[in-house]
């Protein structure tokens, strides 16, 4: 499955605490991030993430850009209610995951349900609408 990680500022660290709680799950997938998320966790649990550009510098939008290519299977996007960017960001985010039936989190409470039930195979009718090259 390929997964998008995002985090406002005040939650990135909650985000590498979740990754660090969950790195052997999230080692058998594809992650993307943008790009402060992104090092940050790579730096803590040493999983494999691709980097965007950051929030700041369109980040958010070369996500979005993936999601409406139903190219990403699971957004995870811990989102800070007080920063001043939370509604641009998370609508983006948000709508396209909605229209294209993506599962998506966005605090630590859903996202740990979304990644249990991914260990599972609860989200393995993902891989039949957007079925993996080899």
């Amino acid at each position: 499955m390929n997964i998008a990680i995002l985090a406002h500022d005040n939650k990135r660290e909650l985000m590498v605490q979740f990754c660090i709680a969950y790195c052997g799950i999230f080692a058998l997938h594809s992650i993307c991030s943008t790009a402060a998320t992104g090092r940050m966790v790579t730096d803590a649990t040493g999983l494999e993430v691709k980097n965007y550009m950051s929030r700041r510098q369109g980040g958010v939008q070369q996500i979005g850009a993936r999601i409406a290519y139903n190219e990403i299977d699971l957004v995870l996007f811990f989102a800070d209610p007080q920063a001043p960017e939370y509604v641009d960001d998370l609508t983006l985010i948000g709508r396209l995951c909605d229209q294209h039936s993506i599962p998506f989190a966005s605090n630590v409470a859903t996202a740990e349900v979304l990644i249990l039930g991914l260990q599972r195979g609860d989200l393995a009718w993902r891989d039949i609408i957007n079925p993996k090259k080899k």
